[in-house]
């Protein structure tokens, strides 16, 4: 099951699912379970859109000419690659192993938003800013950044080893 998993012609298929199902999972978290995302968060979020939009224009590129299969998986590698750095940057931060952003960490007020006025102005004397350096929940002692970055890693090595075997038959 998994080596037909792999294979160059069918992997976008595995990626575009999985960025499916993680961007439903963390739209729900913040949805129902009322955990805004911060700015990081949000980065990590673009990743996993464009590594589905790249998995989608690379099944229709597979079907024009199967031959670029292996090129398709190696631009999933890539994207992949980008959003496992920025999930473990994040969870660096959460971590306090370095600085995060200053708009999102603390150490100096990000931007106002529509909201934080009306809550200014309907009385609130404090306005809430989701923390990047503050994990919002952890499962086995790693949050969600850190799980996006193993998820990341392996989607990468996925894609990697599918790049590698259309590589060996083109």
């Amino acid at each position: 099951m998994a080596s037909a998993l792999l294979r160059p012609d069918r992997w976008p298929l595995v990626v575009l699912a999985l960025a499916a199902a993680l961007l439903i999972a963390v739209h729900a978290f913040e949805t129902f379970g009322g955990y805004p995302p911060c700015e990081l968060c949000l980065r990590q979020r673009e990743a996993w859109w464009t590594a589905g939009a790249a998995a989608l224009v690379g099944l229709s590129l597979i079907r024009i000419r199967p031959s670029w299969a292996w090129i398709v998986c190696a631009a999933l590698a890539l994207v992949c690659a980008v959003s496992a750095g920025v999930a473990a940057y994040h969870a660096g931060v959460e971590w306090k192993w370095w600085p995060g952003p200053t708009t999102c960490t603390g150490r100096m007020s990000g931007p106002i938003t529509g909201k934080d006025v009306a809550d200014l102005l309907s009385g609130a004397t404090k306005v809430h800013m989701v923390r990047c350096d503050e994990a919002a929940v952890r499962w086995f002692g790693v949050s969600m950044a850190g799980w996006n970055a193993v998820v990341s890693l392996g989607a990468m090595a996925g894609s990697g080893l599918a790049a590698a075997r259309g590589r060996s038959v083109a």
